[in-house]
């Protein structure tokens, strides 16, 4: 079976669910960056938003692997009327372990898919800080934008114990520094926007004596299998906010 992958977080799952020799991708997205061993042998159909139509027919795939929030509907209907494209939509941790069982299912490894849903679950129950603390996590800049509460990154916050300030509002509202007053821990993600140590100190121009971090992107918005990989991160992150409590 031949598949494309327009998700990255999906392309790194099928690869770490053990491809068999029946099963083949064929192309991805330029943004299909894990494994890089694996990814860099895999042709690159365009980005998340703006696929090559053409380059994904003259591949002639059996399966198309998009997502509601990833892909552009229009690009995503089109390649419907040729091919058989599979949806998903991962706002909770349900839909993720749901997600990573129906890819084992499709590449026939379905206990390979079991063990990572098991190590998430494991790492999330083992990454919980004592105390919840007040955060804003930050996506975007120009503007500045946060995350709701109907968003997979806000999950993964909260079930490790942070609280959202912004958790009363959906998808991806834009704000003003000034919005920011009432987070104890303000996160900088490192993508889709690359936040930087310069944006720290931007920041802390409004806020000077707030802790303002840079989180790792793929850790709180990556669903599928990565989150099984990011055991020793949030760790290590949790850590951090401790020492922050306790200074």
């Amino acid at each position: 079976m031949k598949i494309v992958s327009l998700v990255p977080s999906i392309t790194e799952a099928l690869f770490d669910l053990g491809l068999t020799n029946e099963h083949e991708i064929v192309g991805r997205t330029k943004f299909c960056i894990h494994p890089q061993d694996q990814v860099k042998h895999v042709p690159v159909i365009g980005g998340t938003k703006n696929i090559n139509i053409d380059k994904i027919k003259a591949l002639k795939p059996d399966l198309i692997l998009a997502n509601k929030e990833e892909n552009v509907k229009e690009q995503v209907e089109t390649l419907m009327e040729d091919f058989k494209v599979i949806v998903s939509n991962i706002e909770t941790i349900e839909d993720n372990y749901y997600l990573v069982k129906n890819l084992g299912k499709i590449l026939n490894q379905e206990e390979r898919a079991q063990h990572f849903n098991l190590k998430i679950y494991d790492i999330l129950n083992q990454s919980k800080l004592n105390t919840s603390i007040k955060a804003a996590y930050l996506i975007w800049k120009n503007p500045y934008m946060t995350i709701g509460s109907d968003t997979f990154i806000h999950r993964i916050l909260t079930e490790i114990g942070f609280e959202n300030i912004f958790k009363d509002q959906t998808r991806y509202p834009q704000i003003i520094p000034e919005d920011l007053a009432d987070a104890d821990v303000i996160m900088l993600s490192s993508e889709p926007f690359p936040f930087k140590e310069k944006h720290i100190e931007e920041l802390s121009g409004f806020y000077p004596d707030k802790k303002i971090i840079i989180v790792d992107g793929e850790a709180f918005s990556w669903y599928g299998t990565h989150i099984a990989k990011c055991g020793n991160y949030f760790k290590d992150l949790l850590a951090e906010i401790h020492r922050i409590q306790q200074s």
